[in-house]
């Protein structure tokens, strides 16, 4: 590795236009320095999920300043429709067909408004030798980072980041129902990706922020684009994403155990709350674990109507 003082510019890549005609775009922050990868980082592809730009603001501040082997590509908005609407999703307004962003990686120039935005986008992924996507997940959640079960250097990448669970998920990547994630089409183009889900959702919170932060370092040191060795992550646990999610069968006020909270171990059947009529207080629904394993995350009570979800389990490895 050749390792020099960064430069940083920046640039708006135009990925589409309104309606009235004005332009969507995002802002490219590109960190540059000797020979060495490149590595893409991006956060907000939902539009509620802040700490993602809050951890990359913050890691600007030490890219400008670092000897750097190679180039940081960094896009702290990906999604500007869902940012400026403060919505998790698309407006149905922009795009009626595909309004989650994260299912329709590489995009399309010819498709849906935002398949061509994201396929506007496409480029600067394929172009990297690695991949970091920044989310921000449940507020009941243990933060974890994603990665494919069978691909070797996006499982070190995964654990470079530092989260105490590893999530490895077995979703193939020919299959139909996700082959739009981000870090499954960045598999098909050879490039590891791995997804980071810190915690909650709509606000910024400074741990959720300092672990994006330091995670994306140590990804950098990992990869040999910073000087340092990676920081030796905490003592992490390896789960499968690989049980059917929870989900209510019918609607009504979920209200979850009393006793159960995110990180428990759990067994197939076993009761994790009840799903109840709120004017006659009937029990409409007992919901019980899909399978054996942790919870990683759940709800921990509200208004749900039928098929949304309630919690997920990951199976231990």
């Amino acid at each position: 590795m050749n390792y020099e003082p960064a430069t940083h510019t920046t640039t708006e890549r135009r990925l589409g236009h309104l309606p009235s005609g004005r332009d969507v775009s995002v802002t490219v922050h590109r960190y540059a320095g000797g020979d060495g990868p490149t590595v893409f980082v991006q956060a907000a592809q939902h539009g509620i999920e802040l700490n993602g730009p809050a951890a990359l603001r913050r890691l600007h501040g030490h890219l400008r300043d670092a000897d750097l082997a190679g180039t940081v590509v960094v896009v702290p908005v990906a999604n500007p429709l869902a940012f400026d609407h403060r919505s998790y999703l698309t407006p149905e307004a922009y795009d009626a067909l595909n309004a989650n962003f994260n299912r329709i990686w590489p995009g399309d120039e010819g498709g849906s408004f935002q398949e061509r935005l994201v396929a506007s986008l496409w480029p600067l992924v394929e172009a990297a030798d690695a991949a970091v996507d920044l989310h921000t997940g449940m507020p009941e959640m243990l933060e974890h980072v994603r990665f494919r079960a069978d691909d070797d250097d996006a499982r070190a990448l995964a654990s470079a980041f530092g989260t105490e669970v590893l999530l490895a998920d077995s979703d193939s990547i020919d299959g139909d129902d996700f082959s739009g994630k981000f870090r499954l089409a960045a598999a098909r183009a050879g490039v590891p990706a791995i997804t980071a889900e810190l915690s909650n959702s709509r606000t910024v919170r400074q741990p959720a922020v300092d672990t994006g932060v330091e995670g994306v370092r140590n990804v950098l040191r990992e990869l040999g684009s910073l000087p340092a060795a990676p920081e030796s992550p905490p003592e992490q646990q390896l789960l499968q994403d690989d049980a059917p999610r929870v989900t209510a069968d019918t609607s009504g006020l979920f209200e979850l155990r009393s006793d159960l909270g995110v990180g428990d171990e759990v067994e197939a059947e076993q009761e994790l709350g009840a799903v109840f009529d709120p004017m006659s207080f009937e029990r409409l629904e007992t919901v019980t674990a899909t399978v054996d394993g942790v919870v990683y995350s759940v709800g921990h009570g509200g208004v749900v109507v039928a098929g949304e979800r309630l919690a997920s389990i990951a199976t231990d490895v």
